[in-house]
């Protein structure tokens, strides 16, 4: 599976794809078996394929790129391997592109796109969803040290310590012995400490979880440096030799749990910046507009393109998440051409006084 900077620079380049006159084909797909261990996505993509094909022209420069990728996508999919969860694929032969993206994160619905541009949202947002996270089992002789990015293990480390015996002793000798196991405390506690912030540093990692006993928790949070200490989002209940994916659900639910605490935070402080004619800006057009100038720091999105007040009244339902999907996207391509952050909020509610969409500002015109 690839890592989180290789998904980002894929993003970054489906961003900046110019297909030209000819049209691009995203496809999302769930691959997870069912209850019987059978894949679920060949009668969608057939079916869906062949009834976006008939809308086109039976001959033309568009039509023979769309069955030049259908008959591509056929061919990449049946090889797929079962270590995949999901699928993002990008396709437009008539453009040269062909990207394919096997993801560990899941897809929960197969999706097909066609349209003049890559369908990016669902992307940046798995991206936001499964941000990297260190996370850490500890307790005095040991330590387990994960880094989960994209819903998948990126890196896994084992720090052992010098182990310590019980002995029955009294007066002096229980106290220098009680010291003596202290220091190896303190030491342990030390060595872990060093690793984490090496590779936090190394890997620009900002959520850090620890779980561990009531003896080395104080003494790891004394030793963090200030710049690591901040990072710590929670210290949960995990015992070392808990299995990796336990480890693993336990993490997910506790950073989803985070986020929605950092979400109501996070779009709070972007309306008071707007209301106090500060550095942000509200609503659709504004942020489309800040976003063509180069001005947006950080774009803060409803994680459901269809809270978007986009201003128009489509005839059908179909339609309008369509023409939901085409802004999102938008905006997702111009926060990434831009360099902007992307902020994807869960709850929708929570942006409904700005319209679904609103960004943090690095200057003002």
């Amino acid at each position: 599976m690839p890592q989180l900077e290789q998904l980002a620079a894929q993003l970054d380049r489906l961003a900046a794809f110019d297909p030209g006159p000819f049209p691009v084909v995203s496809l999302y797909l769930n691959l997870q078996p069912d209850s019987r261990g059978r894949d679920q996505f060949a009668p969608f993509l057939r079916k869906e394929m062949a009834e976006r094909l008939r809308t086109y022209p039976a001959e033309g420069p568009e039509r023979e790129s769309l069955e030049r990728d259908a008959s591509t996508i056929e061919d990449y999919v049946g090889d797929l391997p079962p270590s995949a969860n999901a699928l993002a694929l990008f396709a437009c032969s008539g453009g040269g592109l062909f990207e394919a993206i096997e993801l560990a994160a899941p897809i929960d619905d197969h999706r097909l796109h066609i349209s003049r541009h890559p369908h990016l949202y669902p992307l940046a947002h798995m991206l936001d969803e499964y941000r990297r996270c260190l996370v850490l089992l500890a307790d005095t002789q040991s330590a387990r040290i994960f880094v989960f990015a994209a819903n998948a293990v990126e890196r896994t480390d084992r720090i052992e310590g010098v182990k310590t015996k019980r002995h029955k002793m009294g007066g002096m000798s229980q106290a220098r012995y009680q010291r003596h196991v202290e220091n190896y405390h303190l030491h342990h506690a030390k060595e872990i400490v060093d690793v984490i912030a090496r590779t936090v540093r190394d890997e620009k990692i900002e959520q850090i979880v620890i779980a561990g006993d009531e003896v080395i928790v104080p003494l790891l949070r004394d030793q963090m440096p200030k710049d690591v200490s901040e990072r710590v989002i929670d210290v949960v209940r995990l015992d070392i030799n808990t299995p990796e994916r336990e480890v693993f659900d336990t993490i997910v639910a506790t950073l989803r749990e985070k986020d929605a605490d950092t979400d109501r935070e996070r779009v709070d402080a972007l309306i008071n910046a707007y209301r106090g004619n500060g550095l942000a800006c509200a609503g659709l057009e504004q942020t489309k507009r800040a976003l063509t100038m180069g001005q947006v720091d950080e774009l803060v999105i409803a994680a459901t393109p269809s809270a978007f007040a986009t201003g128009d009244k489509p005839s059908d339902e179909k339609s309008s998440t369509s023409k939901a999907d085409d802004v999102a996207d938008e905006l997702v391509a111009q926060a990434r051409n831009t360099a902007a952050k992307i902020r994807f909020i869960e709850d929708a509610q929570l942006l409904a006084p700005l319209g679904g969409v609103g960004a943090f500002l690095r200057f003002k015109v």
